[in-house]
This record gives C-alpha cells, sequence and structure tokens, in this order.
C-alpha cells in the first residue's frame, strides 16, 4: 500500500487534477442531496455506503478530542445511526454540499446538542443500527503518529487516506478482474512514489514484457489511479465542479 496510518504520506505532483472534464455520474451524494429527507432506496443505499467507507475519520475526531475508546465509539455508532435514519440531511446544503463537511457539522452538531441527552437511553439498550469494530478503531487509533494534529485537521487527513487507500484497492479488483495481479503487485509502490529510473529491463524481463512495454504500463496505471479517484471522490461531492476542487482539498490535508 502507497498510504498507511503509520508512517508519512507522498503525494506526487500527478496526483493533482489539471481541470480534468471526465464525465460526472450523478451517484451517492449527489442521489443523498436529492432525495433530501424523504425516503428513497437508491439514498439509502448510497448514504449506507459512504457511512461504511469513511466511518474512521469521525471516530479520529472524537478520539482526538479526548474521548475515551468506549465512548468514542457509542457516540460514532449512535450519530451514523441518527444519520442512517435521515434525521440530520434536511440540514444538507444542496448548493454547496460535499459529504465530507457535511458528515463533520452534523457530527460537531451532535456532540454539542444531542449526546448527552441520548446517552442514558443508549446504555440502556436498543437496536445498534450502524456497528463499529471496536477492536478496529482502537487499534488503529493507537497507530496514529503523535502529530500534535487538532481534530478537526485530524478528521481531514484520515479522510483522505482513507479515500487514497480506497482508491488502491478498487484499482487492484480492477487489475485482477483482468488478469494483471502480477503487474499491479509489480508497480504499485511506484503509483504514489517517484517514477522508476532504472531497473526496468530486469522488471520487465520477470514480467515478460519488454521495458518499454513495462514504461506504457506504468503510464497507464497513473491514468487508471486518477480516474479510479476521481470517481470516488465524485461519490462525495454535489457537482461536477467539486470534483477537482475536492481533490486539492484533500491533497493539501495529506501535506499537513
Amino acid at each position: 500500500m502507497c498510504f498507511g496510518l503509520e508512517m508519512s504520506v507522498p503525494v506526487p505532483n500527478w496526483l493533482v487534477p489539471q481541470n480534468s472534464q471526465r464525465e460526472f455520474s450523478t451517484t451517492h451524494w449527489s442521489v443523498i442531496l436529492r432525495a433530501g429527507g424523504e425516503a428513497s432506496a437508491e439514498a439509502d443505499r448510497a448514504l449506507e455506503d459512504l457511512c461504511r467507507t469513511y466511518w474512521y475519520p469521525l471516530y479520529a475526531y472524537v478520539r482526538r478530542q479526548g474521548r475515551s475508546a468506549e465512548d468514542a465509539q457509542d457516540l460514532t455508532q449512535e450519530f451514523f445511526a441518527r444519520l442512517l435514519e435521515r434525521k440530520y440531511l434536511r440540514l444538507a446544503d444542496r448548493e454547496r454540499g460535499r459529504f465530507r463537511t457535511f458528515l463533520l457539522s452534523s457530527l460537531k452538531n451532535f456532540l454539542v446538542n444531542e449526546w448527552e441527552k441520548s446517552r442514558s437511553a443508549k446504555r440502556g439498550g436498543g437496536a445498534v443500527t450502524f456497528s463499529l469494530n471496536e477492536q478496529e478503531a482502537n487499534g488503529r487509533y493507537l497507530a496514529e503518529p503523535a502529530d500534535g494534529l487538532t481534530p478537526d485537521r485530524i478528521y481531514e487527513k484520515r479522510w483522505a487516506v482513507t479515500l487514497l487507500e480506497r482508491v488502491l484497492v478498487l484499482l487492484r479488483e480492477k487489475y485482477l478482474a483482468d488478469d494483471k495481479a502480477l503487474l499491479f503487485e509489480t508497480l504499485e509502490p511506484y503509483v504514489c512514489g517517484e517514477s522508476m529510473l532504472e531497473g526496468y529491463d530486469e522488471m520487465a524481463g520477470r514480467l515478460g514484457m519488454s521495458a518499454g512495454a513495462l514504461r506504457i504500463a506504468m503510464h497507464r496505471l497513473r491514468v487508471d489511479y486518477r480516474e479510479v479517484l476521481r470517481d470516488e471522490v465524485a461519490r462525495t461531492v454535489g457537482t461536477p465542479a467539486d470534483v477537482d476542487q475536492e481533490v486539492r482539498d484533500l491533497v493539501a490535508a495529506l501535506r499537513m
């Protein structure tokens, strides 16, 4: 993997978009925004998928505020349970809404205004509609570097890392489906780092390719990476115009 909680995150310049005009699919957050507070099976599925992908940045935010592992888990689960019940969606800004910013502002509102009122009822039982793995959550947080990031900044950085980790997972699945697993595993370490300056001949020989073909494959992998990245970001913004700026903002978060 190019990215991890325990190491600094390399951010190559080619990752930053250059006003790309790729087609924008109106899925996930845009679908959720259109539905607003109304019932919609498509929007509900999209919302649950996004929540299950991006739960950890919120958990890290709550922990960085000084909450215990147990309280942070309860808080995060309760917040997502309420979100999945569509209790906050009417507050989403249809014009400027990005899922990342909406999620954090909604969590802050929940922590200030609603958690203390609901805590006794929560401890008393009831159905858990969004369950976190306590060991995974706490283990990931304990692996966080002691970098002094504020709660807001750790949220932004963990969101960016989670996004890029997901992009690599999706890209790996794509190459596996195309029967190019060995090619992907060989080139993955160079996707997020600097280009190889030497060793092409030896690596190409192991893959049964020419050095020229390997260079083309490396370029193709990076193109695929950017495309998958944009597709993933598009799931979390409301309009095509937001995609490039969201990528830039996340790159800035990685450089904190």
